[in-house]
């Protein structure tokens, strides 16, 4: 882990209230690959970690094509920042195939987890515009009001208004399935949608700074005509989630001893 040229004792002072003692974040984003003969190859994931301070003045970037292997890398982030009990740390993301699994493996099993509140919004909008269609009107009303029980009562007050909710009589195929992918969406993350307790805490239930070192990190990636081997993309995510990490921790990696390669 690098040094910061200055310390940082944010990351250790007494956190208030129900405050944790950091959050962390996990997602990840489509690199350009190259392929056999500098032809294009299939995108890959490069998966993105942060943790952060509750203040947002101190965070570290991580990023690995291995899922695996960044999650543990994170768990060695945080206690080189002096994070040593994982129980209080929040894990903020969306519900991305096997990132919770993967904090759950490398952190703790019991990690506290909120389902980022934007995407689970963004999936009752999507649903709404299925189900009402061009009706501008009836699509607003429905998904504010479907918010509003998600956002003051929790995930479990939204999956009884849901199953309650009559569809019309003569409802398309579609709009039947996409209702039921909606309830099972929430039924799958219904114990990380507990967001008027999670507010009561005073916890984020956004991952908003994750998704902006995704973009961040991206950008120096996916720049017009860039095709890319792995290791160089490994090498030059890294050297970004350095940079976005802060100029102690980006000027700490240049000021420590570094081995010439052969």
């Amino acid at each position: 882990m690098v040094e910061p040229t200055q310390e940082e004792p944010g990351w250790t002072k007494p956190r208030e209230g129900g405050e944790p003692a950091a959050y962390v974040g996990l997602d990840a984003f489509s690199v350009p690959m190259q392929g056999a003969g500098a032809g294009p190859a299939e995108h890959r994931m490069l998966y993105t970690a942060l943790v952060y301070t509750p203040d947002k003045k101190h965070h570290r970037y991580l990023v690995d094509f291995e899922l695996d292997v960044l999650a543990e890398e994170l768990r060695s982030q945080a206690r080189a920042c002096g994070l040593k009990d994982v129980g209080q740390l929040v894990a903020i993301t969306d519900g991305g195939n096997g990132l919770e699994e993967a904090l759950q493996r490398h952190l703790s099993d019991n990690v506290a987890t909120v389902l980022d509140w934007y995407h689970a919004a963004e999936h009752l909008c999507d649903f709404a515009a299925v189900r009402f269609g061009a009706d501008e009107g009836s699509r607003s009303r429905w998904a504010e009001e479907a918010k509003g029980i998600l956002y003051e009562r929790g995930g479990e007050a939204l999956l009884s208004h849901l199953r309650s909710g009559e569809l019309p009589t003569r409802a398309s195929p579609e709009v039947v399935e996409e209702l039921r992918k909606l309830i099972g969406y929430f039924e799958n993350n219904r114990h990380r949608t507990d967001y008027p307790a999670y507010r009561a805490k005073g916890w984020d239930i956004g991952s908003g700074p994750t998704e902006a070192g995704c973009k961040i990190i991206g950008e120096r990636l996916k720049g017009s005509g860039m095709r890319w081997v792995e290791d160089g993309a490994a090498t030059v995510g890294a050297l970004r989630a350095l940079y976005v990490s802060g100029p102690k921790v980006w000027d700490g990696f240049w000021s420590q001893p570094h081995t010439l390669a052969a």
